[in-house]
């Protein structure tokens, strides 16, 4: 599931799969694209902005994308079959003299003028792996409004950039409060450690090809995709139910003895057990 993490990976495999050499070839598969050609221009480099990509060219171009839930962007060497889904999931293809990046599922794809990338990346808060990073600004920007289910405050791009549904789970775990506590009854000694704790989860999981939050061997989430499993410190079975409005897909994952604060009642819908397993433990 594409997070803050994963991004800043794609955006590093593209920019070193292409940055500083001209396209060699250029295919925008969405109708509004389909005719547009950058053969020739130079990339100039691959950015990540929480979990959007900038993919800037010479000329003063920018494409935008944004990975969503599904979408994914792999890169091929000279020859090699393409391996990321079949055919007609291909939304972009650039390429140079010896890569060619394929973007599979991409739900957001834009050109836009790089003068203009404000517009799609200007509404961010602090990016948890950005050089604009301020802690503060994002703990102040969390706890704005109270009354606000804490994992909705998380989630919400506008005051911190990079956190998705995985790291939610884990960093409300990690504090010890459900992700349905309101953010304003977060006990401070937790709200000062909460910047912190989100920036060096993600700094430890930006090279690894697999997340781990835990420390241990056998076990890489203490939460995020163990329901009905035993909580991995008490033993409790960690429970799963939807947050938010129904309209995304909020998976979230508690241990009801080791988080205190509000929860879903017994016996809530729980839909989201079944599609996302996890591998181990």
């Amino acid at each position: 599931m594409p997070e803050g993490d994963t991004v800043w990976q794609a955006a590093r495999r593209l920019h070193e799969a292409l940055a500083g050499k001209p396209l060699t070839r250029s295919d925008f598969r969405v109708p509004k694209y389909a005719t547009v050609d950058l053969t020739g221009r130079r990339v100039l480099n691959t950015i990540p902005r929480g979990k959007h990509l900038l993919t800037r060219f010479e000329g003063g171009l920018t494409l935008h994308t944004h990975l969503r839930m599904e979408g994914t962007w792999k890169v091929f060497g000279t020859g090699e079959r393409w391996r990321g889904g079949p055919a007609h999931q291909i939304r972009a293809v650039l390429g140079t003299v010896d890569r060619t990046a394929v973007g599979y599922r991409l739900q957001v794809l834009e050109l836009l003028r790089t003068t203009e990338e404000e517009r799609v990346v200007g509404h961010l808060g602090p990016d948890l792996l950005g050089p604009d990073w301020d802690p503060e600004r994002a703990l102040a920007n969390v706890l704005a409004d109270p009354a606000r289910e804490l994992g909705e405050a998380l989630l919400d791009q506008r005051n911190l950039a990079g956190i998705g549904n995985v790291y939610k789970s884990e960093l409300c775990f990690l504090l010890g409060v459900t992700p349905w506590l309101p953010a304003g009854a977060l006990p401070a000694d937790r709200a000062e450690k909460l910047p912190g704790l989100a920036k060096r989860l993600l700094e430890a999981n930006r090279d690894r090809p697999v997340r781990q939050t835990t420390g241990l061997h056998r076990y890489d989430l203490f939460v995020y995709g163990r329901a009905p499993r035993p909580c991995l410190r008490c033993h409790t079975p960690v429970r799963v139910a939807d947050q938010g409005d129904g309209t995304q897909e909020r998976p979230t994952y508690w241990c009801p003895t080791c988080q205190s604060g509000p929860a879903p009642a017994p016996g809530s819908p729980q839909r989201w057990r079944d599609k996302y397993p996890r591998r181990t433990g």
